[in-house]
């Protein structure tokens, strides 16, 4: 197989907490430390690396900060929590990958790039907010923030819960500036947690042009992931999760990897019911996007396989165009 030009790694959540979960900062910094040493062999590879990656449980703590400091500070709305953990985990991956790639003999440095996704303001997500973020709180303690105008949903026993929207994405706004910087030679770090939701309000200074301002959402990582790499004319998308392969009867007797599959397989495999909405989902649902817009291969596999995959062998669950 002739060796990808452009590579684009999204990075799962596992990739950026403790083996327990744990989102400690040092816990952090040594799981992305971990992370590191198979992106620096990726690069090894001689291609150019795009990397996103998730900020779920980043953002869970600062809402809960948002929570307990709501009567001292004023709540910072969702668009710019997924900025600061932005730009707090770029930072860290850079550290780390920047030591991992000079430990192999790399030049290549590190650069972490606050990016913003544009979303359509008219997305049904926004008319039936559904994703739900943060800790479970009492009614009583839920009613301020919804005071504040956020949603908080009823979840029974466990308490009220926040939930927001989830658009589509539809275009990446920094994507030039992300080709420039890969271009140049720089490991490209970007879109982590699928990009900070920006609107177009049609109305730049003086009437004309762009505008821009964020939007209370969430994104999905690994769609925004999907169209990041369509948009760089990237060859492949990784996508790195905890496990090898994608699998089919999971939790079952009949349970099953899939290896090398077709578009038509794998979409029969999701209406049929295979892949969790909240795991798995997702992730095969970009594959299937990045591969019908152009993409020449999507992988599905764990982090320590991933410059398995970029040097051309078959590993992990593999659809190609």
């Amino acid at each position: 197989m002739t060796r990808p030009r452009r590579v684009v790694i999204a990075l799962g959540g596992n990739a950026m907490t403790g083996p327990d979960g744990s989102a400690t900062p040092g816990a952090q910094r040594d799981a992305i430390a971990a992370a590191a040493v198979s992106i620096a062999a990726v690069v090894g590879t001689g291609a150019q690396v795009v990397l996103t990656h998730g900020n779920g449980p980043q953002v869970g703590n600062l809402l809960v900060k948002n929570e307990l400091a709501a009567a001292v500070v004023p709540p910072v709305p969702l668009d710019w929590n997924v900025a600061q953990t932005q730009a707090t985990i770029g930072f860290t991956i850079a550290d780390e990958l920047d030591a991992a790639l000079a430990a192999r003999g790399l030049p290549q440095r590190t650069a972490a790039l606050v990016t913003r996704t544009l979303v359509d303001p008219a997305d049904p997500g926004f008319a039936t907010p559904s994703k739900p973020v943060g800790r479970y709180l009492p009614r009583s303690e839920a009613q301020r923030f919804v005071d504040l105008g956020q949603i908080w949903e009823d979840r029974g026993e466990r308490g009220w819960r926040r939930v927001v929207a989830s658009p589509e994405p539809r275009s990446v706004v920094d994507a030039p500036a992300i080709a420039a910087l890969a271009a140049a030679g720089f490991v490209v770090v970007c879109a982590g947690g699928g990009g900070i939701p920006v609107v177009d309000n049609g109305a730049g200074h003086g009437g004309a042009g762009t505008a821009l301002r964020g939007i209370e959402a969430v994104i999905d990582k690994d769609l925004t992931a999907a169209l990041l790499g369509r948009e760089l004319d990237a060859d492949t998308l990784v996508i790195a999760t905890d496990v090898p392969h994608v699998m089919v009867g999971f939790g079952t007797a009949a349970a099953r990897p899939l290896h090398r599959v077709t578009a038509d397989e794998l979409r029969a495999h999701a209406a049929a019911g295979e892949f969790a909405r909240g795991s798995m989902g997702p992730k095969v649902d970009a594959a299937l996007r990045f591969v019908t817009a152009g993409g020449s291969r999507a992988v599905i596999t764990s982090l320590e396989h991933i410059s398995d995959v970029v040097s051309g062998d078959d590993v992990g669950t593999v659809l190609a165009s």
